[in-house]
C-alpha cells in the first residue's frame, strides 16, 4: 500500500529574481517524510508532471492527515527561498470510492497570505487488503468520537502522574432520586491520592430485573463489563420486563489508581436482533464512584438506560443492580432484595446529575506545546550532520494529542519532527451529560512509522476541580485557557527501552519534566458533534495569545547539608530545575547555575556518607520564564495553611480524647479550634481581577472565586452555629471533619500551570534520585498568609529512587540521599527577599574553570592532554581564563584563584578508626605455560593499577596492626587464587582450569588510627589550603585524590574568580569567547558561574539522644526475634545504639552524645525550625550485612542557652519500613548550643555507655500483673514435631515469669495452674507502659526448650483496671468445690431432671407436630424476623416469638465484646517477617490480663485478685448443633458463572461432608441443614464451617470458609451456648430446647456476678438485688398462646434478656478462601448451639428443612380477541390480520398456542382454546420454582424462583414470512389487574405503571379464578399502545383439584370442565391456501360479483356474437345455393 501524489504543474509563480526569472522546486511533506521535483530553470508556470509515492508499511491513512507543499525558488549557492505553500488534507482521498483525487490549492506566502499562484496535484491512495474499500483507516475517532458506547475499550484509565497540585478528585454529577431539594448539592468528596502498589480486589455486581425496557417481543439480555472482564446474563425469551437475579464476581490484582478509573459498563442487549442493532441501552460509570460511597457500594439501584448516538432517543429503560468494590479487608455488604418502597424507581434512581440526561460535546482546543523531549534514535541525523547535508536540524519527535473520556478517546492531527508543535484544533467528544466518569486524560503521543506509538506524558484532569453541581453557583466543566504539565520518566533519550515507561503513562508519580500543552476545555449541551476533528480559526488561535504572556521569575535553592548518599564511588552533584529550565544534561537548554559542585561522599565515622561543604555552602539560581499564575496560586497557598491549621487543631482535640482528658479541657480546645477557623474563614482570600494587565484570567478563575468565597461563609455560619449550639464533643468533633473536608475540596487548583521543582541526584551524568517540589509550596508572595509554607525555610527531604514502590521515601530500605536545604521561587523583581533571609551566610558567585596536565615520563605538562587545558568539570567545554566575557550586569572582583575542593582532602579511610588496605596480586600465563606476574602485576578490585604492596606505606597518623596476609575467607583455592580466562572479562573460579590464562589473589593488611579523627580531619584541611590544589587519579574518568601516587598520570586543579552583581536582575551565565581561545570555529560558549552562601564559622552545638526503647518491631531472624540496634544521624554526624539480642522489643535505655557538632546559620533561626533527626533501627547478623528494619524522623527540642529549663519528653515514634508501619521507638532529643554558657551535667553513664537521665526517663510505680495463662491452641509442629509440653514466659519491664508446662495438649491443652502474679515496676504514666512478651517454649528430649511461638502486646493499657476492695462480709461469696477452685460457668451442680421430666419435651414434641399447621414453620419465623412478612402468613398475628438476625459474626455484636470477657486469644507468630507477606500464625495463646497499681510500701496489703472464681480447666464433652439456613452471594466456581454449593463441617477430627445434598448452580443456596457433633472442649475447639463447590469429574473446590471458636462462647459470661428467646413456651413451634430453665440459668448468672437474689415472690414477682420485677410489667399488650410455659419460667426469662446475654439468634459469617485470604467470598447464616453432657440431654432441635414447593395447574382459555390492530392489506386493499395467541408461563419453556382465526377483518378473533400450565409454587413466598437444564449436556437442572408471571401475546399469521408480533399481557397471578367487564371499558390504564401500580389489583390465588378482558400493549415505538383484547378466563387448581376436574389442552378430551365448543367464527375466516374455493366465494365473489355476473353477460354475448358471424356465412350460402 502506498500514497503517490503526482506533482502536475504550477501557474502564476511569483518572481523574486532581479535578473532574469526563479528556479521552481516542489517539495511533499508527508509524515516527517520529505520528497522532491526536479528543479525547472527560468520558469514562472513550470510543469512537472512527476510522481512522488510514500510506501506506508501497512497502516492505513487517517482522515487527520495531510500533505504538506512547498515551493521553492532553488539556489546553488544559498538558503533556497519559499514562494508558497500549502496543506492539502486526505480526508477526501481515503472516502473516495476510488481512492484518487485531483487538487488545485492555492499557495500561501510565508505569512499565510493568499498569493495568485496555483499547483495543480494528482492523489492517490492504495489502501490495505484487511481495511477493504471505503475503510476509514481504523482511527479511534471513528468509533469513539461519534458512538458513546463503542469507544475504545482498551484504553487504559490510570492515575495521572501529571497533575500538578491537582489531587485525584470525584465528579459531582451522581445524583440518587428522591432525595428533598437543596439550595447547593453537596459535591462529592475529592478523592485521596491513591496508592500506585498493587492489590487484591474484587467488584460484585447483582443483576435484579429490569422495566420498561424499549422494544417489542425482546429477548433481553444484560452484559456488565469492569476493565477488561466481561460476563453475561441468561437471555430472557420475550419479555420487556426481565426478572435474572444473577451475581457477577470480578477479581483484579491492581493498584488503587489503576482500578479506580476503570469504567463498569452496563449494558441490555435484545438478543434476537443482530449485533449490530442489539443494543438496548447502556449505563457507565467507574469503580472508584462506587467504592467512595459508604460501605463501598450501590444496594439496589436502577440505572437509568439511554441509547448510543440517536435522536430524541431518550430513556430505553431501567435495570436494578446491586453492586460493591472490596479491597482487602473489607466486608462484603448483603445483596438483599428491595421491599416495598425500597423497590421503588423514582426514589432509587441512579442517574447523572439532572432531571434528564442531555446530549452534550466536550470540546477541547490543543493549541500548541513545548519542551516535548526527543523520543526516536537520530541516526540519520548525526550522519547528515557529519556529511554537512540537510537544510536544518530536525527535532526526533512527531507528537500528535489525545484526549480520553469515559473509555473513548479522539486525537489530532501529527505534528512532524516538531518539539514544539502548533496543533490549533478542536478535538471533540460525544457525552451524555452529566457523567458518571469522573475523569478525562490528556496524552501527548509520539508517532512512529515502523512501531507502535509511544506516550510522551499522561495528565489527569477531575471533573470536580472544573465544574459545580450547585443550583446557584454550578457551571458545566470548563477549563483553560491555560497550559498544563507532562511528567513521566527521564527526558534523556536512549536507544534502549525505557525502564521507567509506565510513569509516562501516568502509573506511579512521575520524575521529570516531559513538556506542556495550551488546552481549553469548553462543553455544550444540545446535540453530539458531526465531526471529531476541526481546526481552530486564526482569529481564536490569536486570543490565546495573551494568555502566554511570560513573566521572568528566580529559583534560589541553597544547600545546608547532604548525608546519607547513597553513591560512593564518585563525585556526585544536585540538580535544581524547574520545567527544562535548569536541566544539566539537555544540550538544547541555556546554561545555568542550576547544579552544585561534583563532590565525593565522605564516611561520617559511624555508618552514613555526606557532603563535605564545609564554610561554603553551594547554591543554585534558575532563571525562567512562566506565566504568572500568581492569582491562582497565593488564593491556594492560604486555603492550604488553612487545612493546616485545621488539621493540627483538630489533631490535638483528638488525641485529649483518646487520652480521656477531662471533658472542661477538650471543650476549651474545641472552642478555640472553632475560633481559629471563625477567624480563618473571614480572612478574605485575594480577589482576581478581570482586566488586570500582569496576569490573564478565565472563566474558571471566576467561577471557582464565587465558589470558595460562598463555601468560607458557610462554614463560618455553621462553625459559629456549632460554637454556640454544641453540646456533645462527638458530635462537635464530627462536625469539624466536615469542615476540613470542605476546606480540602476548595485547597485545588486545577490549573496550575507552573510546573513542579525537581532536585535531581547525579552522578557521572546518570540520574540516581530525585524529589519532586510543588512550585506553590515555595512561592514568595508580599502576603506572608499567601507565601508557600516552605519557602525560603530550610526542610528536610529524602530523595527518592525513580519508580520507588514505596509512596514515601522514609520508608525505602535504602536512602538515596537526605539533603537539608532551603528553596525560594518568586518574580525577578522580588529576587532580593531570597538574600535578606540569609542570615549570618553571605552569597558568593566565582566563575570557575579547571587546569589539567598529564604525566609524560615522570614530568607533568600540558602537551597531549586529552582534554583542553583549561576546561570545566568534565573536559567538554574549552574554558580558558582569558576567555570568560564577565556578564551584563556583573564585575569582576578579584583575580584567579586556585579553589581545591575540600572533599578531595577525605580519602576513602576518612572517618574510620580502624581501615583494611587491600591489593591483588595478579598472574598470567600462556596455555600450557607456568603462571608468571601480570604486566600490571597489582590491581584494586575493580582492576585498576595501583601500587604494589610493598611500597604502600602507613599514612600519617596510621600505624600497621600486622603484616600483609592473604585472604582465605573468599571463594578461593588454598593458597589465595581466583581463576578467570581474562581479568577484563571477570567471572573469578575458585578451581583451576586449563582455560584459565589468569588469576589473582588478595592481600590485606589492617591499619589503625592513632590520633585523633577530629583534629586530623582538620589538618588535611589546612594542609589542603596550603598546597597547590592539584588533584590527581590515573585518568580524567576516575575517581580523584590530593595525594599523588605512583599509578597517577593525569592532574588538575581548580581556579575560582569572584564576582559581584551590580544589580539585583543581573544574571549569571559568561559568554566564553572562542575567538579568544584561537578556535577556528565561530560563535561563543555559554556557561555557568558556581554560587556560595559563605559563612565565616560554625556554631558548635552539642546533641544529647535518649534512646529509651521500641516495640513491636518486625521479626528478621529465623527463631522469631531480631537483635536490634539503631542509628541516629543529624547533619553531617551519626552514633549508634548497643545491640540487644533476641527481642522485638529492646530497651536500650541509652543516651547517644554528638559533641562539638558544627551547623551554620543564625541559632535564632535554627531553633524556631530546627533539623530533623534520623533513627535507623537495624537487625544485626552476625553473618552477613545488617537488614533494615524501619526509620523514623523527629524533630530535636533546641536549647540556646545550657539553663533552659524545657525538658524534652519522651514520645512513641512509628518507625516505616516501605509502605507500612514497623513498631514504634520511644524517644527524645536535645540540641544544644555549646556557646551561652556550661551545659547541664552529662548523662549517668553505666559502664561504657550513657543511660536516660533521670529527669527524662519515665517514673516508675510499683504494679500488679495478673496474667491468666489458660492455654494454647493450634500449635503447629516445629521442626517436624509436635507441640506437647509447652510452657510460657511471660517479660514485662524487665521481670520474667514462667508458668508450668502442659502435659500433653492432646488430652487438655489447658495449663492446671493458669495464674501468675507480676510485682513489679512499670511506668506511671501511660504512655510508657512497656510491651508485654508472651513467648511459648516446648519442652522437648535432653532438656531441648526451643522457641515455639511469640506474641508482643504494644501495650498492656487496654488491661487496665482499678484495685479491688475488700468485699464486705454479707457479700455473697460462691461455694468452693473440694479441691478449692470455684464453681462458675464451666463447672455446674445441677440436678438433673427425672425421667418423668425428661419425657415432657417428647411428648410436648409430638402434640407440636400435631398443632402446627403447615402455614406455621420454623421458615414463617425467619421471615417475619427479617422484614418478609409476605412469606410469613399470619406468624405475627399469632404473637410467636421471632429471632435476632445479625448480619455480622456473633462475637462482633458490639455488647459481647469478641467474647473476652473471660480470657483474649493472642496469635503467636514464628519466624522471619517476609516483606510484602503476613507472618504465619503458628498458634494462639488463650489468657488475658489485669493491671493495677499496688501500694509504694512493700509491706502494705495487696488488694484482693481480679482473677478468680475461675471454672475448672478439664475439658468437658459438648453436643453442638450446627443449623446452616443459606448462603448468600458465594464465588462462582463453574465456568457457567455459578456453583454447586454443599456443606462441609470439621471440628477436631470430626468431618460431616453434605456431599448428597449439594444445591445445584447456584450462588444462593438455601441448605436448611442441621448438624450435631460431640467434641471435646477446648481439646477440640475450632469449628470450621465450609462452603464446598460439588465437581463430578474433579475434586471439590473451597468456595469459602469461616472459623467458630466454640471454647469463647463456652466461656464467656454472656452465656453464648444457646441463645435466649423472646417468651418461654413448653410446646409449639417455639418449644424451650435448653438444657437448664430460666430459673436455674438465672440462678447461675447471679452467682457469677455475685449478685444477691434471685429471690422469688410468688410465681408473678421476683428481687435481684433488692430490684423488683414484675411480670405484668413485661407483658402488657402480650398476646398469649397456648404453648406458653409457668409464669414463674417466664418472669426468669424476661429478666434474663434485659441482662448482657445472648440472645436466639441468626448470625451472617463472611467466608474466606485460602486463596484470597482477605476478599471475602460470600456470607453464611446459620447459628450454633452448644450442651455440656454432664448437664443433661437438650430440648428438641428446630425443623429448618427448607419449603417444598407445591404443585399446581394454571387454566386459561383463551375465548375471543377485541379490537386487534390490522397489520397487513389483502391484495385487494382490505385491513386484515390472521389473528392467533400464544401464551406461556415465564421462565417456562412450554409454548401454547391456539388455532389461527384468519382473515379477522374488525380485530376480532374467536378460539374457544384452552392453555393448561401445570407449575411448582410456594405458597408462604408467592414464587414459582422452575427447575430445567441450561444445556442439553447439563447433568443438573437449576433452580430459579420466579414470580408467577402469565404471559399472553397476540400474533399475526403469515404463510411465507415469519408471524408479526402484535401485542403482550403479562399478568403477576399474585398482583394482577382486575379484568373488564366488557371490551369497551378494557383500556391500558388497567395495566401497572413502572411501579407496578394499577388502579384494581387481585391475586389469582386468592379468588382461583377471573374471567374478562384485559388489554395487550405493543412498546416497539418506545411508548404504550393499545394492541387488542383479549377476553379469557383464568384459573389456578391445586394437582388433586385438577384430578377431580379434568380439562384437555385447547379442545381435545377430555372437553370439560367447561365443554369448549368449536368457536362461531364468520365464514370469512378460512386459510385460503387449503381453502381455494372458499377463496373464489369469499374473496373475489362477495366483492365482484356484479363485476363477475356483468363479465359472464358480456362474455356470452360476445360468444353468441362470435358464433353468429361465424356460422353467418355459411349458412347464408347455403341460403344462397339452397342447400
Amino acid at each position: 500500500m502506498s500514497l503517490q501524489v503526482t506533482v502536475a504543474n504550477a501557474t502564476n509563480l511569483p518572481n523574486l529574481e532581479k535578473f532574469g526569472k526563479i528556479d521552481p522546486q516542489t517539495t511533499i511533506v508527508f509524515q516527517g517524510s520529505a520528497k522532491k521535483t526536479e528543479v525547472i530553470k527560468d520558469e514562472l508556470n513550470p510543469v512537472w508532471n512527476q510522481k512522488l509515492e510514500w510506501n506506508l508499511n501497512d497502516k492505513s491513512l487517517e482522515p487527520h492527515d495531510e500533505v504538506e507543499v512547498f515551493v521553492k525558488d532553488w539556489e546553488r549557492i544559498g538558503r533556497n527561498r519559499l514562494l508558497g505553500t500549502a496543506r492539502v488534507p486526505l480526508k477526501d482521498l481515503i472516502k473516495s470510492k476510488s481512492h484518487a483525487t485531483h487538487a488545485n490549492v492555492n499557495l500561501l506566502d510565508g505569512n499565510k497570505r493568499g498569493t495568485q499562484a496555483y499547483l495543480t496535484l494528482q492523489l492517490r491512495y492504495e489502501p490495505p487488503k484487511k481495511a477493504g474499500m471505503g475503510d476509514s483507516g481504523g482511527d479511534e475517532v471513528d468509533t469513539g468520537a461519534m458512538d458513546f458506547d463503542g469507544g475504545d475499550e482498551d484504553g487504559e484509565e490510570v492515575d495521572g502522574g501529571g497533575g500538578g497540585s491537582i489531587g485525584g478528585g470525584a465528579s459531582g454529577g451522581m445524583v440518587i432520586s428522591g432525595g428533598g431539594s437543596r439550595r447547593r448539592k453537596k459535591s462529592r468528596l475529592q478523592r485521596k491520592e491513591l496508592s500506585t502498589k498493587p492489590e487484591d480486589f474484587q467488584v460484585r455486581v447483582k443483576v435484579w430485573d429490569a422495566r420498561q425496557l424499549q422494544g417489542a417481543n425482546i429477548h433481553p439480555v444484560a452484559k456488565v463489563t469492569v476493565s477488561n472482564q466481561t460476563k453475561m446474563t441468561r437471555v430472557k425469551h420475550s419479555t420487556n420486563t426481565p426478572v435474572w437475579q444473577e451475581i457477577f464476581f470480578y477479581n483484579f490484582h491492581m493498584s488503587p489508581a489503576e482500578l479506580f478509573d476503570e469504567v463498569i459498563m452496563v449494558q441490555v442487549f435484545n438478543s434476537r436482533k443482530l449485533r449490530s442493532d442489539a443494543l438496548i441501552g447502556s449505563f457507565n460509570f467507574d469503580v472508584g464512584m462506587v467504592y467512595e460511597q459508604e460501605d463501598h457500594c450501590f444496594l439496589n439501584k436502577w440505572l437509568l438506560l439511554t441509547g448510543t448516538d440517536e435522536a430524541q432517543a431518550g430513556v430505553k429503560g431501567y435495570i436494578k443492580i446491586s453492586i460493591c468494590v472490596l479491597g482487602a479487608g473489607d466486608e462484603a455488604p448483603a445483596f438483599k432484595k428491595s421491599q416495598g418502597d425500597a423497590d421503588d424507581i423514582e426514589s432509587n434512581l441512579l442517574r447523572p446529575a439532572g432531571v434528564q440526561l442531555r446530549k452534550g460535546t466536550f470540546i477541547l482546543r490543543a493549541y500548541r506545546a513545548e519542551d516535548i523531549p526527543q523520543m526516536d534514535p537520530g541516526y540519520f541525523e548525526g550522519v547528515k550532520k557529519v556529511l554537512g547535508v540537510g537544510e536544518e536540524q530536525k527535532e526526533l519527535v512527531d507528537p500528535y494529542f489525545v484526549f480520553q473520556f469515559a473509555g473513548k478517546n479522539v486525537k489530532s492531527k501529527t505534528i512532524y519532527t516538531s518539539d514544539h508543535p502548533e496543533w490549533n484544533q478542536e478535538l471533540r467528544l460525544a457525552i451524555r451529560f452529566p457523567s458518571m466518569c469522573e475523569r478525562m486524560k490528556f496524552m501527548i503521543r509520539d508517532w512512529d512509522r515502523l512501531s507502535s506509538d509511544d506516550t510522551v506524558g499522561t495528565y489527569t484532569l477531575d471533573l470536580s476541580a472544573i465544574s459545580s453541581p450547585g443550583e446557584e453557583d454550578g457551571f458545566l466543566p470548563t477549563f483553560g485557557p491555560t497550559f498544563i504539565n507532562f511528567y513521566g520518566s527521564t527526558r534523556e533519550f536512549s536507544d534502549l527501552p525505557d525502564e521507567y515507561e509506565d510513569l509516562n503513562l501516568g502509573k506511579g508519580e512521575g520524575v521529570a519534566y516531559r513538556g506542556r500543552a495550551l488546552v481549553a476545555l469548553e462543553t455544550k449541551l444540545g446535540e453530539y458533534p458531526e465531526i471529531p476533528v476541526e481546526e481552530i480559526h486564526n482569529h481564536d488561535v490569536l486570543a490565546v495569545h495573551k494568555f502566554q504572556r511570560r513573566r521572568k521569575f528566580l529559583l534560589y535553592g541553597a544547600f545546608a547539608e547532604a548525608t546519607m548518599i547513597s553513591v560512593t564511588d564518585g563525585p556526585v552533584q544536585f540538580e535544581l530545575s524547574i520545567g527544562n529550565y535548569g536541566n544539566r544534561l539537555d544540550t538544547t537548554v541555556v546554561p545555568q547555575a542550576s547544579t552544585t559542585q561534583p563532590t565525593n561522599a565522605v564516611f561520617d565515622g559511624c555508618n552514613f556518607y555526606f557532603l563535605p561543604w564545609g564554610d561554603n555552602k553551594p547554591c543554585v539560581i534558575v532563571n525562567s520564564s512562566w506565566e504568572d499564575i500568581s492569582f491562582r496560586l497565593e488564593p491556594l497557598n492560604m486555603l492550604l495553611k488553612m487545612v493546616e491549621r485545621l488539621q493540627s487543631n483538630l489533631r490535638k482535640v483528638q488525641i485529649d480524647i483518646r487520652a480521656a482528658a477531662p471533658t472542661a479541657e477538650v471543650a476549651t480546645k474545641i472552642i478555640a479550634l472553632l475560633d481559629f477557623l471563625i477567624k480563618d474563614c473571614s480572612q478574605p482570600i485575594p480577589q482576581i481581577d478581570p482586566t488586570s494587565s500582569k496576569y490573564k484570567s478565565n472563566d474558571l478563575d471566576m467561577r471557582r472565586q464565587e465558589v470558595r468565597e460562598m463555601e468560607l461563609q458557610r462554614i463560618k455560619q455553621d462553625a459559629i452555629k456549632l460554637r454556640e449550639n454544641a453540646t456533645d464533643i462527638n458530635e462537635a468533633v464530627n462536625e469539624v471533619e466536615g469542615f476540613l473536608q470542605s476546606l480540602r475540596r476548595l485547597a485545588i487548583e486545577p490549573q496550575n500551570s507552573m510546573p513542579d521543582i525537581v532536585i535531581w541526584l547525579l552522578s557521572a551524568r546518570k540520574r540516581v534520585a530525585y524529589f519532586r517540589v510543588p512550585a506553590y509550596d515555595v512561592l514568595y508572595s508580599p502576603n506572608p498568609e499567601a507565601t508557600g509554607k516552605f519557602c525560603n525555610k530550610f526542610r528536610t527531604v529524602f530523595l527518592k529512587q525513580p519508580g520507588a514502590k514505596t509512596d514515601s521515601a522514609l520508608g525505602a530500605e535504602k536512602v538515596p540521599a537526605m539533603l537539608r536545604l532551603k528553596l525560594w521561587l518568586g518574580l525577578e523583581q522580588h529576587g532580593e527577599q531570597f538574600a535578606a533571609e540569609h542570615g549570618e551566610g553571605l552569597m558568593a558567585v566565582f566563575a570557575e574553570t579547571y587546569e589539567n596536565q598529564i604525566n609524560v615520563l615522570g614530568n607533568w605538562t600540558t602537551k597531549g592532554v586529552p582534554r583542553p587545558k583549561w576546561s570545566d568539570t568534565t573536559g567538554n567545554i574549552r574554558l580558558d581564563k582569558d576567555s570568560f566575557d564577565c556578564p551584563s550586569g556583573w564585575r569582576w572582583e578579584e583575580e584567579w584563584f586556585i579553589s581545591p575542593e575540600l572533599s578531595l582532602t577525605f580519602d576513602t579511610d576518612a572517618g574510620h578508626k580502624r581501615f583494611v588496605e587491600d591489593a591483588f596480586e595478579c598472574q598470567q600465563r600462556y596455555p600450557a605455560g607456568e603462571w608468571k606476574q601480570a604486566a600490571t602485576p597489582y590491581t584494586d578490585v575493580r582492576g585498576d593499577a595501583i601500587t604494589p604492596r610493598d611500597e604502600i606505606l602507613a599514612p600519617e597518623g596510621w600505624e600497621w596492626e600486622d603484616d600483609w596476609q592473604i585472604d582465605l575467607n573468599r571463594g578461593v583455592d588454598e593458597d589465595g587464587f581466583e581463576y578467570c580466562v581474562e581479568f577484563t572479562l571477570g567471572g573469578f573460579t575458585p578451581v583451576e582450569k586449563t582455560y584459565h590464562l589468569c588469576r589473582r589473589r588478595r592481600w590485606v593488611r589492617a591499619r589503625s588510627l592513632t590520633v585523633d579523627p577530629k583534629a586530623m580531619m582538620k589538618a588535611e584541611k589546612r594542609k589542603a589550603e596550603l598546597a597547590e590544589g592539584w588533584e590527581y587519579a590515573p585518568l580524567f574518568t576516575m575517581k580523584f585524590h590530593t595525594k599523588e601516587r605512583r599509578m597517577d598520570l593525569v592532574r588538575r586543579r581548580r581556579w575560582h574568580r569572584k564576582m559581584i552583581a551590580m544589580g539585583a536582575q543581573a544574571s549569571a551565565v559568561f559568554n566564553v569567547d572562542k575567538k579568544k581561545q584561537q578556535s577556528e570555529e565561530e560563535g561563543s560558549v555559554m556557561t555557568s558561574p558556581r554560587i556560595f552562601l559563605t559563612y565565616k564559622a560554625p556554631h558548635q552545638y552539642q546533641l544529647r539522644a535518649y534512646i529509651y526503647q521500641g516495640r513491636g518491631l518486625l521479626a528478621m531472624d529465623s527463631d522469631s526475634f531480631s537483635d536490634p540496634y539503631a542509628y541516629v544521624c543529624l547533619m553531617t554526624r551519626s552514633q549508634k545504639t548497643e545491640v540487644k539480642k533476641k527481642t522485638l522489643c529492646p530497651s536500650w535505655d541509652q543516651s547517644l552524645i554528638i559533641d562539638d557538632l558544627e551547623i551554620y546559620g543564625d541559632p535564632q533561626r535554627l531553633a524556631a525550625n530546627p533539623p530533623d533527626v534520623v533513627i535507623e533501627v537495624f537487625d544485626w547478623d552476625a553473618v552477613g550485612s545488617p537488614e533494615f528494619m524501619g526509620r523514623a524522623m523527629v524533630k530535636p527540642l533546641v536549647k540556646l542557652e545550657g539553663n533552659d529549663p524545657r525538658v524534652p519528653r519522651l514520645m512513641w515514634y512509628p518507625l516505616k519500613r516501605g509502605n507500612e508501619e514497623a513498631g514504634e521507638v520511644l524517644v527524645s532529643f536535645e540540641l544544644f548550643l555549646k556557646e551561652n554558657g556550661d551545659l547541664p551535667f552529662m548523662p549517668p553513664m553505666e559502664g561504657k555507655l550513657f543511660r536516660v537521665p533521670s529527669g527524662i526517663r519515665p517514673v516508675m510505680q510499683r504494679t500488679a500483673i495478673e496474667v491468666l495463662c489458660w492455654g494454647v491452641r493450634n500449635m503447629k509442629k516445629y521442626q517436624l514435631a509436635s507441640v506437647t509440653s509447652p510452657s510460657i514466659e511471660f517479660e514485662c519491664g524487665g521481670t520474667i515469669l514462667q508458668s508450668n508446662k502442659i502435659k500433653n495438649t492432646v488430652k487438655n491443652p489447658n495449663f492446671s495452674d493458669p495464674i501468675l502474679f507480676f510485682d513489679v515496676m512499670l511506668p506511671k504514666e501511660e504512655l510508657y507502659t512497656p510491651p508485654m512478651n508472651i513467648i511459648v517454649r516446648d519442652h522437648r528430649a535432653f532438656g531441648r526448650k526451643p522457641i515455639v511461638g511469640l506474641s508482643v502486646l504494644r501495650t498492656i493499657q487496654r488491661f487496665r483496671t482499678e484495685p479491688l476492695k475488700e468485699l464486705d462480709e454479707g457479700d455473697p461469696m460462691p461455694p468452693e468445690s473440694a479441691d478449692g477452685s470455684v464453681s462458675g460457668s464451666g463447672d455446674h451442680a445441677i440436678d438433673m431432671p427425672e425421667d418423668k421430666a425428661e419425657k415432657g419435651p417428647l411428648k410436648g414434641l409430638k402434640k407440636q407436630m400435631e398443632i402446627i399447621t403447615d402455614e406455621i414453620d420454623w421458615w414463617s419465623k425467619y421471615y417475619a424476623s427479617i422484614g418478609e412478612t409476605e412469606k410469613s402468613g399470619d406468624y405475627l398475628d399469632k404473637g410467636y416469638d421471632t429471632v435476632e438476625v445479625y448480619d455480622q459474626p456473633l462475637e462482633q455484636i458490639e455488647q459481647h465484646g469478641d467474647f473476652k470477657d473471660f480470657c483474649d486469644t493472642f496469635e503467636l507468630k514464628r519466624g522471619k517477617v517476609k516483606e510484602d507477606e503476613e507472618s504465619d500464625v503458628v498458634g494462639e495463646f488463650k489468657g488475658t490480663f489485669r493491671v493495677y497499681a499496688l501500694p509504694g510500701d512493700p509491706n502494705a496489703t495487696l488488694p484482693p485478685r481480679h482473677l478468680r472464681f475461675l471454672p475448672k480447666s478439664d475439658p468437658v464433652e459438648c453436643l453442638i448443633r450446627v443449623y446452616v439456613i443459606k448462603a448468600v452471594d458465594l464465588q462462582p466456581q463453574d465456568p457457567s458463572g455459578l456453583a454447586d454449593p454443599y456443606i462441609k463441617l470439621k471440628l477436631g477430627k470430626n468431618e460431616v461432608k453434605d456431599q448428597d445434598n449439594y444445591k445445584p448452580n447456584t450462588l444462593n443456596p438455601i441448605f436448611g441443614r442441621m448438624f450435631e457433633l460431640k467434641a471435646m472442649i477446648p481439646v477440640h475447639k475450632d469449628l470450621k464451617v465450609t462452603v464446598m463447590d460439588y465437581d463430578r469429574l474433579s475434586s471439590d473446590d473451597i468456595i469459602g470458609e469461616t472459623v467458630i471458636d466454640l471454647e469463647n462462647r463456652l466461656l464467656t459470661k454472656s452465656r453464648a451456648t444457646c441463645g435466649l428467646p423472646i417468651t418461654y413456651n413448653t410446646t409449639g413451634p417455639n418449644v424451650w430446647r435448653d438444657i437448664q430453665t430460666p430459673k436455674q440459668i438465672l440462678e447461675e448468672y447471679c452467682k457469677s456476678k455475685i449478685l444477691r437474689g434471685p429471690r422469688f415472690y410468688g410465681n408473678n414477682s421476683l428481687a435481684i438485688e433488692g430490684k423488683m420485677y414484675n411480670l405484668a410489667d413485661f407483658e402488657v399488650n402480650h398476646i398469649h398462646n397456648e404453648y406458653q410455659g409457668p409464669p414463674d419460667q417466664r418472669l426468669a426469662l424476661y429478666v434474663l434478656r434485659e441482662q448482657p446475654l445472648v440472645k436466639e439468634h441468626i448470625e451472617t459469617r463472611p467466608l474466606f478462601s485460602p486463596l484470597l485470604p482477605n476478599i471475602e467470598q460470600g456470607k453464611l447464616q446459620l447459628w450454633i448451639d452448644i450442651f455440656p453432657m454432664q448437664m443433661g440431654k437438650p430440648g428438641p432441635p428446630f425443623e429448618i428443612t427448607p419449603r417444598q414447593p407445591k404443585k399446581y395447574v394454571l387454566r386459561c382459555i383463551i375465548w375471543n380477541t377485541e379490537d386487534v390492530v390490522l397489520e397487513e392489506t389483502s391484495v385487494l386493499g382490505e385491513k386484515m390480520s390472521d389473528i392467533y395467541v400464544k401464551g406461556w408461563l415465564m421462565g417456562q419453556d412450554e409454548k401454547q398456542e391456539t388455532d389461527v382465526h384468519y382473515r379477522s377483518l374488525d380485530g376480532e378473533g374467536n378460539f374457544n382454546w384452552r392453555f393448561v400450565f401445570p407449575f411448582d409454587y410456594i405458597p408462604p413466598e408467592q414464587t414459582m420454582v422452575v427447575k430445567k437444564k441450561e444445556h442439553f449436556w447439563s447433568m443438573d437442572e437449576t433452580e430459579e424462583r420466579l414470580p408467577p408471571t402469565l404471559v399472553i401475546q397476540i400474533w399475526d399469521n403469515d404463510q411465507f414470512s415469519p408471524d408479526d408480533f402484535l401485542g403482550t399481557l403479562e399478568l403477576n397471578l399474585n398482583h394482577m389487574p382486575k379484568p373488564a367487564k366488557s371490551a369497551s371499558k378494557c383500556k391500558l390504564s388497567m395495566l401497572p405503571d413502572a411501579q407496578g401500580n394499577a388502579p384494581e389489583m387481585m391475586s389469582l390465588f386468592e379468588a382461583k379464578r377471573a374471567k374478562g378482558f384485559w388489554p395487550c400493549a405493543n412498546e416497539e415505538t418506545g411508548a404504550r399502545e393499545l394492541a387488542g383484547k383479549v377476553e379469557m378466563e383464568v384459573e389456578i387448581l391445586s394437582v388433586e383439584e385438577a384430578e377431580e376436574k379434568p380439562a384437555g389442552v385447547a379442545r381435545d378430551d377430555p372437553n370439560m370442565n367447561p365443554h369448549l365448543d368449536e368457536p362461531n367464527r364468520p365464514a370469512t375466516s378460512f386459510n385460503w391456501l387449503t381453502s381455494p374455493w372458499k377463496s373464489l366465494r369469499f374473496i373475489l365473489w362477495g366483492r365482484f360479483k356484479w363485476y363477475i355476473i356483468g363479465f359472464l353477460i358480456i362474455l356470452f354475448l360476445a360468444l353468441i356474437f362470435v358464433l353468429f358471424f361465424y356460422t353467418f356465412p355459411g349458412a347464408l350460402a347455403n341460403k344462397i345455393v339452397g342447400v
